[in-house]
């Protein structure tokens, strides 16, 4: 179950959890492709994975730019896609319209359209991982966006393994990881984490390390597909 010698295209990979699965691919050998919205993250994160890791711009909010960039990116094995903003967290009555589909155009159609466009470029063996979340099963009030999103994604997951077969899809559904992710998420991220990790079975929250782990497990377990790994220190169960 090696990745060495794969290519591995990952959408989100220039921080938090997406550069994490970029860094220990890289470190198993695999060929990495990461792509963010912001060419500064992306000549950073290309930096310190080194050669030879690729780096690329990509809005995902942009259907034509994603069509754009997988057939520059040509054939490759797996597609990995953490890309999403800071998660908005509020009230139903105080989320706007403009909010909620920027949310779903990014973390949503940003994934389906990558899986449109990616999968006639997956080699035999292949496989897409999508990233979801705990609230998709345990959401908290003020989460009613995020949770229909990262819901959406699980949902589309499991029609596409079926539809899509014998390429393999599945997702990771990470609770609290400790990522940059909080920082534009919540007044303190900090103490929210140390409050959130307190509460769950782990007794803290996760890293990006052990959350990348799973995504690596699915890439190269070619006996699974349509699965939902929790990757969440407990937390669908407090």
């Amino acid at each position: 179950m090696s990745l060495a010698g794969k290519k591995i295209v990952i959408i989100g990979g220039t921080s938090g959890i997406g550069f994490e699965v970029a860094r220990q691919a890289a470190a198993g050998g695999a060929n990495v492709v990461v792509a963010s919205s912001s060419q500064g993250r992306v000549d950073a994160a290309t930096k310190r994975l080194g050669a030879p890791a690729e780096g690329r711009r990509l809005d995902v909010a942009d259907g034509d730019a994603i069509a754009a960039f997988f057939e520059q990116v040509g054939q490759f094995d797996h597609l990995v896609y953490t890309a999403g903003e800071s998660l908005v967290i509020k009230p139903l009555a105080d989320t706007t319209p403009q909010e909620a589909r920027a949310a779903f155009e990014r973390r949503f159609w940003g994934a389906f359209l990558s899986a449109k466009y990616a999968a006639p470029r997956l080699r035999e063996g292949g496989s897409i991982t999508f990233s979801s979340g705990v609230l998709a099963i345990r959401p908290v009030p003020g989460t009613a966006l995020t949770a229909g999103v990262t819901g959406g994604i699980e949902a589309l997951a499991r029609a596409l393994a079926v539809e899509l077969a014998p390429l393999r899809v599945n997702v990771i559904q990470p609770g609290v990881i400790g990522t940059e992710l909080w920082d534009g998420s919540v007044p303190d991220p900090d103490a929210f984490l140390h409050d959130a990790g307190s509460q769950l079975l782990t007794g803290r929250v996760g890293t990006a390390a052990e959350a990348a782990a799973a995504y690596l497990f699915v890439l190269a377990n070619g006996y699974v597909t349509g699965t939902t790994l929790a990757v969440d220190g407990g937390g669908a169960l407090v």
